[in-house]
């Protein structure tokens, strides 16, 4: 009887220990741990872009829109939440004037200063386009680190940009004919641009926001205006 009583429990104990390893096999291949989870590599920002700081003599309308991408290397911080990414991109502003025109070029005593002048043309928009090539700096917070492309996600930062172009724009008609004027400059414009980022968001989405710390146009040369932006963010891979 306790031999019997014994054979029992052994089986009974043989048992239970190879339902738990099931039970713990089933746990672990439930959650893989992702070896190399996304870094959100590409970052593609479109947004509304205005000017701080106008004064009286400036006046701008409709959505003036700001679009950049840009390709980042994520570096994890240890085994923690957060990491560093820097990476290079395109950025492109635009703004449109308000029943006026941006002079960038001119004669005689003007010829070195930007100036806003009233349409006479009778143009139809006109807008004023820069283009920097810049570099991302970000500091990132990942909720969850497994998988990037998934849950929180937040970062603050830097851009730091050199100016590869700028130019104004105008469409007007003539005759039944849309003629484009076009005058394309740099020397008016900053050379390089320095602004603060944040984004916050969930997944592959997130909204965004950029303060600018340098402005438009070179100091003497133009109205010290200041863009800022803010809007959509698509991250991933």
């Amino acid at each position: 009887m306790i031999k019997r009583l014994a054979v029992l429990v052994l089986l009974l104990t043989q048992s239970f220990l190879m339902f738990a390893q099931d039970v713990d096999k089933s746990s672990t291949n439930s959650t893989p741990e992702i070896k190399k989870p996304a870094r959100d590599f590409v970052i593609v920002k479109f947004g509304y872009n205005n000017w701080l700081n106008k004064p009286d003599s400036v006046s701008l309308k409709g959505f003036g829109y700001t679009f950049s991408a840009a390709v980042c290397y994520d570096f994890p911080i240890a085994k923690s939440n957060f990491s560093f990414a820097a990476g290079l991109g395109i950025n492109s502003n635009i703004v449109y004037t308000n029943s006026q025109i941006l002079k960038l070029a001119d004669t005689g005593v003007y010829s070195s200063q930007v100036r806003f002048l009233p349409d006479t043309a009778g143009y139809k928009r006109f807008k004023f386009v820069t283009t920097y090539l810049y570099a991302p700096f970000e500091l990132r917070y990942f909720g969850n680190k497994l998988n990037r492309n998934r849950g929180f996600k937040a970062a603050i930062g830097m851009e730091v940009g050199t100016l590869l172009g700028a130019h104004t724009k105008g469409v007007r008609s003539v005759n039944g004919i849309t003629v484009k004027d076009k005058v394309d400059t740099k020397n008016f414009v900053t050379s390089w641009n320095f602004a603060a980022t944040a984004r916050i968001g969930w997944g592959h989405f997130s909204i965004f926001g950029s303060y600018n710390l340098t402005n438009v146009f070179k100091v003497d040369n133009g109205p010290a205006v200041t863009p800022y932006s803010m809007g959509i963010a698509l991250t991933g891979l």
